[in-house]
């Protein structure tokens, strides 16, 4: 006697063999299971979802840190002796790290949802380990050669903390679907309990973080002091050659309110602006005096110097990406740039009635001007014609001295004292880097009446969380982009951040509890669904749909008498 038994009827399922094949090499029906995912497969998943967090922090972080290219690649100069844009490959690797890990995070999360058993196949493994040992290597070596930028992430958070709290509220109310989902199919009723007790710990803590979330632009408009004054910082590098006159001239082009210089004396007692010790990355040394393009610039002197080319790197090198952005009158002016001298500075700022401030390196011990070097450069300020109040003086070197041959000059220190030691040393300014005070010592020092100028300040939301805080000015490589910021960013009243606050709490609460009914019930629906109903059903739809019908099977259920 033969049985007939017709064999299940199967649905191509192309999006979940695409999910599981990608992920675990699972391409065809009998390779994919909805067992338990095995312990190994669970210590990789943690493994990947650490891997995922540290990426997003590390991109986070040089996203931020835009703020201090220049900065970063002046450093790796000074280590290397060789000009190249290093963020350039650490930009592209973490890039394509995190778009790697983040697509692998999104396969996990619908295999969970999918209720399929996470297998991640062994080549993922290899990239996984390898951009988590890059992301570690890269922490480790920015923790030891930049590590003042660190303070950039809490900084950048005064800006984007409410955004981002806002963001992250979105997305952990989207998993509700997924816990909710496993929350609803699990059989095991302490697996149920350790879910949702994990779940809404994390939910109720992003409910309550926006109490921590502390912003200068969290304020009464009323009270915002006025619009900080802008600083050309080493005049507009970004457009032309730093410390060139031309640099100098496109920062006043700007509207800028003072001009910052960096410089160095000359072997015969000529203060000229340079900011590296040597003369290789921003002349051509190298083909003038090729004997002595590793010496130290103060071993120049004047007559030589001038001989020099301060603006044909700038086309080579295009330190900013902004080449491109310049006419061709430009380039030609930027060619033909040479050394600037300090009294050329001190002369276009008089004209210009802008207030001067430069950072005076002191020349080595066997230079010639060793000893006179704050007398030669006091010397050229006071021959130079400008008015002392426009000069501002940061050596501390004989500052006492100073003050009584030209007691006019605008005293400046840049190094956080108290108000004591600027009482006494007669301290009337302070240059500081941005991250060297908080939004609270900002506040603090503006009523002391000491103005604070802080540096370097090019991205638009780092200048609006300062003018928040009430900084009077801030020195920029960006003249030209700050220009353009008439207003904060962002600000808003503490009574409208509290609205925001409460509502996005409201609405996520109530969307995770209507999510978490909806998946308690359509689960005990199916549940409650009659198997044989489900044969039927899908047995009507074959007609109407592309599915495979395995042949019948014919199963001899004995042999024949």
């Amino acid at each position: 006697m033969v049985k007939h038994q017709p064999l299940q009827v199967y649905e191509r399922q192309l999006c979940l063999s695409c999910i599981t094949g990608i992920y675990g090499c699972r391409w065809k029906r009998y390779q994919r299971s909805q067992d338990d995912t095995t312990k190994w497969e669970l210590l990789w998943s943690f493994v990947l979802l650490f891997t995922f967090c540290l990426l997003l922090i590390w991109f986070y972080f040089w996203f931020e840190a835009h703020n201090d290219y220049s900065e970063f690649n002046w450093f790796l100069y000074n280590r290397s002796g060789e000009w190249s844009d290093g963020t350039v490959p650490i930009l592209a690797t973490t890039a394509a790290c995190f778009t790697y890990i983040a697509f692998l995070m999104v396969l996990a999360l619908c295999h969970i949802a999918l209720g399929q058993q996470l297998n991640l196949h062994w080549l993922h493994k290899i990239g996984v380990f390898a951009a988590l040992l890059t992301t570690i290597a890269g922490v480790i070596s920015v923790n030891q050669t930049w590590r003042q930028e660190w303070d950039v992430i809490p900084i950048s958070l005064q800006a984007t903390g409410p955004f981002l709290h806002i963001g992250t509220l979105a997305g952990v109310t989207v998993l509700s679907w997924i816990v909710a989902g496993q929350v609803a199919r699990a059989e095991k009723t302490m697996f149920q309990v350790v879910v949702v007790l994990l779940y809404f710990s994390v939910l109720l803590g992003l409910y309550v973080v926006p109490m921590y979330i502390t912003s200068p632009c969290i304020m009464d408009p009323n009270f915002l002091k006025p619009r900080p004054d802008v600083f050309g910082h080493h005049g507009a590098p970004m457009l032309a050659p730093e410390n060139t006159l031309w640099s100098f001239q496109r920062a006043l082009q700007m509207n800028v309110t003072g001009l910052e210089a960096d410089l160095a004396i000359s072997a015969d007692g000529m203060p000229f602006l340079m900011r590296d010790v040597t003369l290789r990355r921003t002349t051509n040394v190298a083909k003038v005096f090729p004997d002595r393009q590793m010496d130290d610039a103060s071993y120049f002197n004047w007559t030589d110097l001038q001989q020099l080319n301060s603006g044909l790197w700038f086309l080579k090198d295009d330190p900013f990406w902004t080449v491109h952005t310049l006419s061709q009158r430009e380039k030609d002016l930027i060619a033909n740039q040479s050394v600037c001298s300090l009294e050329q500075l001190l002369k276009l700022a008089s004209f210009h009635n802008t207030s001067v401030v430069f950072r005076l390196r002191r020349p080595p011990p066997e230079h010639p001007c060793y000893h006179t070097w704050i007398n030669d450069t006091l010397q050229t300020v006071q021959q130079s014609g400008v008015p002392q109040s426009l000069v501002m003086w940061t050596p501390d070197q004989h500052r006492a001295q100073v003050r009584e041959l030209a007691p006019a000059l605008i005293q400046t220190s840049m190094e956080k004292l108290s108000p004591q030691s600027l009482q006494i040393h007669g301290i009337s300014r302070l240059l500081l880097r941005y991250n060297q005070v908080s939004t609270e010592e900002i506040r603090n020092i503006s009523e002391t009446q000491t103005d604070l100028t802080l540096y370097t300040v090019n991205e638009p939301w780092l200048y609006s969380v300062l003018w928040c805080s009430g900084v009077s000015s801030v020195s920029s490589e960006a003249p030209h982009v700050l220009r353009k910021v008439l207003y904060p960013v962002w600000l808003m009243r503490p009574n409208e951040f509290r609205l925001m606050w409460v509502s996005a709490d409201l609405i996520s609460f109530a969307v995770v509890v209507g999510i978490f009914i909806f998946q308690k019930y359509r689960t005990s629906g199916l549940r409650s669904y009659n198997p044989e109903q489900i044969m039927l059903n899908a047995a009507v739809r074959r007609s109407s749909r592309d599915i495979n019908v395995m042949k019948e099977k014919l199963i001899l259920s004995g042999r024949p008498q």
